[in-house]
C-alpha cells in the first residue's frame, strides 16, 4: 500500500484529489495543511461522509505551516512517503500585488522546505509540484503555450510560483529528484471559494445582481480562459502518476523535468460562461464589461496552455465544459452554504 503527502490538502483542488484517490486506490493519505483563508476543513468532512469508515481511517492531517521547516516531529507525523502531491500555496494575484513578501515566504520558501524533506526520503517515486499558467503571462490570440515555453510573470503571485518550479527544476538536476511539474488553469468545481468567478457568478446570478466581466481596453472583448473541472485535475494527475518510466524528450536547453499541462477541454470567454450560468438558472445575465488592465493591474485578459503533450499520451478531460458547469451551477444552487 503506498503512502502519498498532499499538501494543502483543505484547499479547493486538493480536496477534491484525496477524494478521488479515496474512491480509486487502497492508498493512506496524509495532508499537511496551515488551515488559511484557503483552507477549509468542511471539504474534507463532506468528501469523507460519502466513504466507509475504514476509507476515512486512510486519511491523516498533519497541522504545519511550510514557512517553517519540516522538523522530526512533523516528519515522524507524516511517516515515509512514497509520492508528494504539493498544491499548497498562496494564490490571491491582488493580495500578491500589495504584499509580494507573502507570496515569497509561502509559495518559495515553504516549496524549498517541502523539497528538503523530500530528498530526506529514500523511497520516494514522485514529487508532483502543482504550478499554473500564469507564470507564462498573457497569451496572444493564437498562442498557447507549451510546457517548456518561456516564463513571462505579470504579477508577484506568478513570479513566486515560477521561482517554486525552478526550484523543483534545480532539485531534480541536483539531488536527483524524482519531480514531475503541472500546469493548471481555472480549475473550478464544488466547494471553491465564493470570491472565484464562477461560484460568485452563480451567486449574482441567482440574487438578480451584475456580473462585471473583465474586458479588454475598449471593453469590448471579455477575457478568455481554457476551465477545468477539479475533478477532471484528479483525473489527469492520476494518468501522470501512472506513467512509467516518463522521459521527457525535448530538446529545449536538455531539460529532464517532465512537465505537463493540465487544460480544460476548450477555451470560453468569461461572458460566454456567465451566459451558460445564467441559462442554466433560467435567469436574466447583468453585465457589465470592464477594463481589465486598470481595474486589476497584473491580470492578464488571456491564458492560454497547449493540451498536446497529454493527449498525445492518451489522456483529456472526458465530460464536455458545458456539461460541467451546469452540475457546478445546479449543485451549488442545491448547497448555497458554499456561496457568498
Amino acid at each position: 500500500m503506498k503512502k502519498v503527502l498532499i499538501t494543502g490538502g483543505a484547499g479547493f483542488i486538493a480536496h477534491h484529489i484525496i477524494a478521488h484517490i479515496i474512491k480509486n486506490t487502497d492508498w493512506e493519505i496524509v495532508t499537511i495543511d496551515r488551515l488559511d483563508i484557503s483552507g477549509n476543513l468542511n471539504r474534507l468532512n463532506e468528501i469523507l461522509n460519502q466513504f466507509s469508515d475504514k476509507d476515512k481511517k486512510r486519511l491523516k492531517i498533519v497541522f504545519h505551516d511550510l514557512k517553517a521547516e519540516i522538523n522530526s516531529q512533523i516528519e515522524s507525523a507524516i511517516g515515509i512517503p512514497d509520492i508528494i502531491l504539493h498544491l499548497a500555496a498562496a494564490s490571491h494575484v491582488d493580495r500578491s500585488i500589495s504584499f509580494p513578501m507573502e507570496f515569497v515566504q509561502d509559495n518559495v520558501v515553504g516549496t524549498v522546505n517541502l523539497l528538503d524533506f523530500a530528498r530526506r526520503q529514500k523511497k520516494l517515486e514522485k514529487f508532483v509540484y502543482f504550478s499554473t499558467d500564469e507564470i507564462f503571462g498573457n497569451a496572444p490570440e493564437g498562442v498557447s503555450y507549451s510546457e517548456y515555453d518561456r516564463y513571462n510573470s505579470t504579477n508577484p503571485y506568478s513570479a513566486s510560483k515560477a521561482s517554486a518550479e525552478e526550484f523543483c527544476v534545480a532539485y531534480e538536476n541536483t539531488y536527483k529528484l524524482p519531480i514531475y511539474i503541472t500546469h493548471t488553469m481555472n480549475v473550478f468545481g464544488e466547494r471553491q471559494h465564493p470570491e472565484k468567478f464562477i461560484p460568485m457568478t452563480i451567486q449574482r446570478v441567482r440574487d438578480q445582481q451584475k456580473v462585471l466581466i473583465h474586458a479588454n481596453e475598449e471593453k469590448t472583448q471579455a477575457g478568455s480562459r481554457h476551465y477545468i473541472h477539479a475533478q477532471d485535475v484528479a483525473d489527469g494527475l492520476m494518468f501522470i502518476l501512472n506513467l512509467n518510466n516518463y522521459v521527457h524528450r525535448g530538446d529545449f536547453g536538455n531539460a529532464k523535468c517532465p512537465k505537463f499541462n493540465l487544460v480544460g477541454p476548450e477555451e470560453i470567454d468569461n461572458l460566454t460562461l456567465a451566459q451558460i450560468i445564467a441559462k442554466v438558472q433560467k435567469k436574466e445575465l447583468i453585465y457589465e464589461l470592464i477594463d481589465n488592465h486598470t481595474s486589476r493591474p497584473g491580470h492578464d485578459l488571456r491564458y492560454s496552455l497547449s493540451p498536446k503533450l497529454l493527449k498525445s499520451l492518451g489522456w483529456e478531460p472526458k465530460i464536455k465544459l458545458s456539461k460541467r458547469i451546469e452540475e457546478v451551477v445546479e449543485w451549488s444552487l442545491k448547497n448555497k452554504r458554499w456561496l457568498s
